[in-house]
């Protein structure tokens, strides 16, 4: 038997998450006492091979200091148990709770909304650190945290989803980058009035950049760095990585070089998605 436990603090996307869950054929139980847990499981593990469970705070406290015990009790029994914990920033998930106008599942024991949001953290902080996927929705869409749980369950080992995003520093920072490369030092061909109009995807500026030596260490640099670090976040349980790469327009080098770091590193164990904000 498949079971999928789903945790996080309020407002991380748990139902979001739970809902992409049964329209992938998982039969779901929303808020589920974990006293029931094992109940459940025996009832129904010959009728449904594949389940998921969402248990967080709303559970009694005191029962979810056995939080570990359950889960290997259930490990121990053939059952394939899996945590997914969805988390945000702090001031994220006040905005989302503030936009909903709905009251903290804490904030009945006198919590102002940060007091609880922080207090519903501590609880989890079991199920947190016995997660298999952690998931950081802090900058992800709805769209993009169905697609971040559809392609982690199809895999047979963890991968990272690697976004790889060009953008142009006068237009703002990628403030979704967990990881940041400046390539602004690199030879510009905005300077150029014939390669003004193009952006790196075309071939006058790919042969501007393929004259230039710095250019080919900086790919070669900001590949050798992830190839690296890339099996740590993967050790991790870290599900979605974007590195941002940016130069002062977004048009030319941060593309040429996002393009390139995206083709060297496709072998690599990571799905791979590319996007340029400024294009």
């Amino acid at each position: 038997m498949k079971l999928y436990i789903v945790s996080g603090r309020s407002g991380a996307g748990k139902t979001i998450a739970l809902n992409t869950f049964e329209d992938l054929g998982y039969y779901c139980v929303d808020n589920l006492p974990l006293s029931l847990l094992s109940t459940l499981v025996q009832e129904i593990r010959r009728e449904r091979p594949t389940v998921a469970v969402s248990i967080d705070a709303r559970n009694n406290h005191n029962v979810l200091k056995e939080f570990r015990r359950s889960l290997d009790e259930l490990r121990a029994n053939s059952v394939d148990a899996k945590i997914v914990f969805l988390d945000a920033d702090d001031d994220e998930l006040v905005k989302r709770y503030s936009e909903t106008r709905r009251q903290h599942p804490l904030g009945m024991q006198g919590l102002s909304l940060p007091e609880a949001i922080h207090r519903e953290g501590e609880l989890l902080l079991d199920i947190a650190e016995n997660a298999d996927i952690c998931i950081d929705t802090t900058q992800l869409s709805l769209y993009d945290l169905r697609d971040v749980i559809r392609e982690n369950l199809m895999l047979d080992k963890p991968k990272v989803i690697l976004q790889l995003k060009s953008f142009g520093f006068k237009h703002g920072p990628a403030k979704d980058a967990d990881l940041l490369f400046d390539v602004r030092c690199l030879p510009n061909p905005y300077w150029k009035q014939e390669l003004r109009g193009y952006s790196g995807k075309d071939q006058p500026v790919q042969n501007f950049f393929a004259e230039s030596n710095k250019t080919e260490q900086m790919i070669e640099h900001i590949c050798q760095f992830l190839k690296t670090w890339l099996p740590e976040y993967i050790q991790s349980n870290r599900a979605y990585l974007t590195v941002g790469i940016g130069c002062t327009g977004g048009k030319h080098r941060s593309v040429f070089v996002t393009d390139q770091v995206a083709e060297r590193l496709k072998d690599e164990q990571v799905i791979m998605r590319v996007k340029h904000r400024e294009l």
